[in-house]
């Protein structure tokens, strides 16, 4: 039975192209249901309060950092969405005195414009503002030397290579409407993916790349960064890709409920808990990674209900 449409753009691969029986079931879960999909290798953990969810996802950069020693280095790759966790990272690694001279970050993805990566005076810029957020604040005795931050562009090679001999603690990231991590988009529904999206195993072969942005990715980045001027976002991106994911030895994913809504939260946390990988969804494919988290702010969780505004 040929799949369908999807309808919010028929020319592309979506969860609205899912079997529709698999769309009920994740409208109809509780944050009670949530807390109950843990598994072993999928962890599932709330927080009551947006100053306890940001410091928690602060601590995880900490945390890997103060690990990294000469012989050990050790990284993590981070996200602009959510950005509240960037400026307590600053903080805690003066107040704490942490050193980061073995620490290495990677950047989860750039903006592709004119066939190369933006610059960091572009106004949407990850690398300027990872910086201005967090690197930029750090003292000077306590920084990450320059070579140890790894931002991608649109010649994977340099970004790639970085993974090797670096071990990464964590890779963190939040979840977009398209049900994406960094900017992993399900594809166009054209060529060899007209009746099917690419397999899990084809798409987990998928390294560090220029992506087109599915349409509901322009339209979340035009309302979360930029008023809802949707020709400010540039419709390629470049982005960390599965090879790598597999590489970080836990994916860390963070759900404050201002970049997927409620029906998203529940929809891949359950085909995550229930082992059903598909690439239309491409958070679900994490559900073949050996350690994931989610982390739910509490009050974001909501309900699927119907409900006039």
């Amino acid at each position: 039975m040929p799949r369908p449409l999807s309808t919010i753009a028929p020319d592309w691969w979506d969860y609205t192209t899912l079997d529709p029986e698999i769309l009920r079931d994740a409208a109809k879960l509780t944050a009670e249901d949530l807390a109950q999909l843990a598994r072993p290798g999928f962890a599932v953990v709330f927080y009551d309060t947006l100053a306890e969810f940001y410091l928690a996802e602060a601590l995880e950069y900490v945390n890997a950092w103060r690990q990294a020693t000469p012989d050990n280095p050790v990284g993590i790759c981070g996200p602009i969405g959510p950005t509240e966790q960037l400026p307590l990272v600053a903080r805690l690694v003066n107040d704490l005195d942490v050193s980061l001279r073995d620490a290495h970050f990677w950047g989860m993805d750039e903006w592709f414009l004119d066939g190369k990566e933006v610059a960091e005076d572009h106004p949407l810029s990850f690398a300027r503002a990872d910086r201005e957020l967090c690197f930029d604040r750090i003292r000077p005795e306590r920084a990450m030397p320059p070579q140890n931050l790894h931002f991608p562009q649109a010649d994977p090679a340099k970004y790639e290579a970085s993974w090797n001999g670096v071990r990464c603690a964590v890779m963190q990231g939040g979840q977009g409407e398209v049900k994406h991590w960094a900017f992993n988009d399900p594809p166009r529904r054209a060529g060899k993916y007209q009746d099917a999206p690419p397999t899990p195993a084809e798409y987990r072969t998928l390294g560090t790349r220029v992506v087109e942005l599915h349409p509901l990715t322009l339209i979340q980045n035009a309302r979360t960064s930029g008023g809802g001027n949707i020709p400010l976002v540039p419709t390629h991106a470049i982005t960390v890709g599965p090879v790598q994911t597999w590489q970080a030895e836990q994916v860390s994913i963070w759900h404050p409920g201002t970049h997927d809504n409620p029906f998203g939260m529940r929809l891949t946390t359950l085909m995550i808990s229930k082992g059903i990988p598909d690439s239309s969804v491409p958070m679900s494919l994490l559900a073949d990674h050996p350690n994931v988290v989610f982390h739910f702010y509490r009050d974001a969780v909501g309900t699927c209900e119907a409900e006039m505004h």
